[in-house]
């Protein structure tokens, strides 16, 4: 599966059991560093949907105006 098809749950649930795995230190050096460098890659990925969903919320905000956020059924 390519690792942009991953949602940034499924990203963030993997790097979680990599981290796990690495932290036990029971893993081979060459799978130690095959699952570091899959992590890193990982950690990336989720930067940078943390970084668009960031943007998407600001334009959001931006498009809103002054205007306070409201929940249905809520008086201003």
């Amino acid at each position: 599966m390519n690792l942009n098809d991953l949602s940034f749950e499924q990203a963030m649930e993997r790097l979680e059991k990599i981290t796990a795995r690495l932290e036990e230190g029971d893993v081979p050096l060459e799978e130690a560093l095959a699952e570091y460098k899959l992590g890193m890659e990982l950690s990336a990925l989720c930067h940078e949907k943390l970084k668009k969903a960031e943007s998407e919320l600001a334009k959001l905000v931006t498009n809103q105006g002054d205007e306070p956020f409201r929940l249905d059924g809520e008086e201003s």
